[in-house]
């Protein structure tokens, strides 16, 4: 299976073995070349805007650059894990093998994150600014309509998926990479971070994590 796993990272850092995992310097563009990684300002990239998009440069690079069949992202200090037979956590790095029992539908997600008391709009608005996902839902009615019943459901809930974590078989890769940057850039253009602090201007990267599982809901897939 022609797979790779982006390992996102933007400083040295002790790395998974494995031809399957690719570690690729995120913003590299702004930052001098660390030695032994794949830079993601090669080719066709976005790596200047890292400090808005975070890990995202990463899958632009990979979504644009890489010719595989299976594309994943995870990060230098998070992974896809499995259990060993102790059983009592998740404690081993899922390798080749593991990642392609896993892949069979498609696509591979990470546990979802649960606030219990906060809705996936609450949480977001007292973390960050609403105002990011106001616009987004605005442009989603705009430009996405298909899309909106299933932003209003998952803003409602109390659980998502995160991290902007996943591997992909390429066509539904595509099809999601060509719709999330669509709404992203016309994100950007819309609304002023002027006046955001350094985590909040990292708002692209942050919306797109609340974005999954509305794409995923719309085309109809269950995981």
């Amino acid at each position: 299976m022609n797979l790779k796993i982006l390992v996102a990272t933007h400083k040295p850092c002790r790395l998974p073995k494995g031809d399957v995992f690719l570690p690729i310097q995120v913003g590299a563009a702004n930052h001098l070349h660390l030695p032994g990684m794949q830079r993601d300002d090669t080719g066709d990239s976005i790596s200047f805007k890292n400090p808005h998009y975070c890990e995202l440069t990463a899958l632009y690079w990979g979504w644009k650059n890489l010719d595989v069949d299976y594309l994943g992202l995870c990060h230098y200090r998070r992974y896809f894990a499995v259990r060993t037979l102790r059983g009592s956590k998740w404690n081993r790095i899922a390798d080749r093998e593991t990642l392609e029992r896993a892949i069979g539908s498609g696509i591979i997600l990470p546990k979802k994150r649960r606030y219990f008391i906060e809705t996936n709009y609450s949480q977001y608005a007292h973390a960050h600014h609403a105002c990011d996902l106001d616009m987004t839902r605005c442009i989603l009615a705009e430009r996405w309509p298909t899309y909106l019943p299933a932003f209003d459901r998952v803003m409602r809930r109390t659980s998502g998926h995160r991290f902007n974590m996943f591997v992909m078989r390429r066509d539904i890769l595509d099809v999601y990479c060509s719709w999330l940057f669509d709404v992203l850039f016309e994100l950007e253009a819309r609304l002023d971070i002027r006046d955001y602090n350094t985590n909040d201007a990292r708002v692209f990267g942050f919306v797109s994590e609340r974005l999954l599982d509305v794409w995923l809901e719309t085309i109809g897939a269950t995981y």
